[in-house]
């Protein structure tokens, strides 16, 4: 699990920038789903959705620090139900921070909060790649990762993965990564200097005012992104040493991912496909084959917990929401443009607020974006005629009908995940979270979410 990686940044999806060697071979090897969706692009949310298969407005975590509490059995506790040796490995970001000003990001987490995972070396949040503190088990003695911490992580992960592998149980471990999150130029000094002078080719929908802005920071995401595409080689090949990589599922994926000035917008938050659209490959050589298969049905982050236990034969919990999608996995696409993933932004936060925006909700299809507002309809795109989203068409009367199908289906699917989308407010205050500073950003005006948003040069 990568932070702020997205979807289109690796290589096996086109883009010319990224060196991505091993996951370009692992794509060809794995599953690949085109429309992998973090429904609310922040990171807490996701991760949070992760572990309980809940929407955030169900688990309760719709912002960022928020302590998770779980209504039901999460995914660590459902393979340790299972019999499965469980571990845990870098950045959590589930314990929260009641002070609401990130009081606990560097606090020891109680064993009792690992929900369900015995094997521990992790910490709330930290973005110090190089100087990167964790806790080992039930030890509150603070500990610091040996240089660029990815790297110390991804080495630990081996480590678990050759024990467990002698033992007579299956294991379930999850590597969550730090980069290439900002901040951007961290990364160690032979990635960075591979892009010092490279040439970067932007998406078209970055500002031309922004574009140098964009080349700075996309310099460090790439090298950040060449380490863990590294790093991602080095456990592939400890599952072949080990001979145990065709009866290992192997997923990789992400939080959710970064505008990089695409829109003119920085990091996530936004229902646009830079933030919403993460990377996402599943293979499972025994089940599943070595042979490439993309898939265009949408998949939301809320669907993983399930599709992942259905795939382990394991349970799924009755407090999941997500849908199990493990036939997509078996027998390809099926129903196209009939299933959509729900997006969300039930209270704006950090640069949503100083950008003007308002709380959304919207879907995802596999052609389609829709989102509506707490004013109304606002976003309408389709992306396979206009895949940088450049050409607002909410307002555009030819699409009318196509408009009013997607909003009664919003509303259905509203419905079904009990979110009455309500004003951000009402959640902030139904939940006592109006001391966080994350909510108290001021909000800003300079730019209108109710704009055309195409790129002029």
């Amino acid at each position: 699990l990568a932070d702020e990686w997205r979807a289109q940044a690796p290589g096996y999806n086109g883009d010319p920038n990224a060196h991505t060697p091993t996951l370009d071979g692992f794509a060809r090897e794995s599953v690949c789903f085109d429309h992998a969706i973090s429904g609310t692009p922040v990171c807490c949310p996701y991760r949070a959705t992760l572990m309980t298969g809940q929407y955030p407005l169900t688990n309760g975590v719709f912002i960022n620090d928020v302590e998770l509490k779980p209504k039901g059995t999460t995914l660590g506790e459902a393979f340790h139900g299972a019999g499965y040796r469980t571990g845990y490995v870098g950045k959590w970001h589930l314990y929260g921070s009641p002070d609401g000003n990130y009081g606990r990001r560097l606090a020891f987490i109680p064993p009792e909060k690992h929900f369900g995972f015995d094997y521990w070396k992790a910490c709330e949040c930290s973005h110090d790649y190089n100087h990167s503190l964790y806790f080992e088990g039930s030890d509150p003695t603070p500990r610091y990762w040996p240089g660029y911490d990815a790297e110390a992580q991804t080495a630990d992960t081996c480590r678990f993965i050759a024990a467990s592998a002698k033992t007579n149980h299956p294991f379930f471990v999850m590597l969550s990564l730090g980069p290439p999150h900002f901040p951007y130029a961290t990364a160690p000094e032979q990635y960075r200097r591979s892009y010092e002078s490279r040439d970067i080719q932007l998406r078209p929908n970055v500002p031309a005012a922004r574009k140098a802005e964009a080349i700075k920071a996309l310099r460090g995401y790439y090298a950040h992104i060449a380490a863990l595409d590294d790093c991602v080689h080095r456990l592939l090949t400890t599952l072949e040493q080990i001979g145990i990589a065709d009866n290992t599922i192997v997923v990789f994926t992400s939080d959710h991912g970064d505008m990089m000035l695409s829109q003119g917008l920085t990091t996530k938050l936004y229902p646009w496909d830079e933030s919403i659209s993460v990377p996402l490959l599943i293979r499972y050589p025994r089940q599943l084959g070595r042979r490439a298969k993309r898939i265009r049905t949408p998949i939301a982050s809320v669907d993983l917990m399930p599709t992942l236990l259905a795939l382990a034969d394991i349970p799924i919990p009755e407090s999941v929401q997500g849908k199990n999608q493990h036939s997509l996995l078996a027998q390809g696409d099926k129903q196209g443009d009939k299933e959509a993933a729900l997006l969300s932004l039930p209270v704006p936060i950090t640069e949503a607020r100083r950008y003007g925006f308002a709380e959304y909700r919207g879907l995802r299809t596999a052609r389609y974006t829709y989102v509506r507002s707490i004013h109304g309809p606002w976003l309408l795109y389709d992306n396979d005629r206009d895949p940088f989203q450049q050409h607002n068409l909410c307002a555009n009367p030819e699409y009318s009908k196509l408009k009013s199908g997607l909003d009664k289906d919003l509303e259905r699917r509203l419905r079904l995940a009990n979110d009455d989308f309500l004003p951000a407010s009402k959640y902030v205050a139904q939940s006592g979270l109006g001391h966080y500073r994350e909510v108290n950003v001021p909000l800003g005006h300079t730019q209108s979410p109710w704009g055309d948003w195409q790129s002029t040069d």
